[in-house]
């Protein structure tokens, strides 16, 4: 039986492999941005690194998550 992915993380493997780069490196890109709200970390991944919105707000939802103990 195998778990089945749910929630901002089930996108992760298509974000790697259309992207090119690790989740934890998008990850690293957006605690280290000077933008902390939600729609402008996500219009930022989309303008300045091409993610769609999808991608960019699975990233944002769970990155802020885990940094706010959720």
């Amino acid at each position: 039986m195998s778990d089945v992915v749910k929630g901002p993380a089930a996108y992760f493997p298509s974000i790697e492999k259309k992207y090119g780069r690790p989740v934890s490196e998008w990850q690293g890109l957006i605690r280290s941005s000077l933008l902390t709200k939600h729609m402008e970390l996500v219009t930022w991944l989309k303008t300045e690194h091409g993610l769609g919105h999808g991608h960019a707000n699975a990233l944002v939802t769970h990155t802020l998550a885990e940094d706010s103990g959720k």
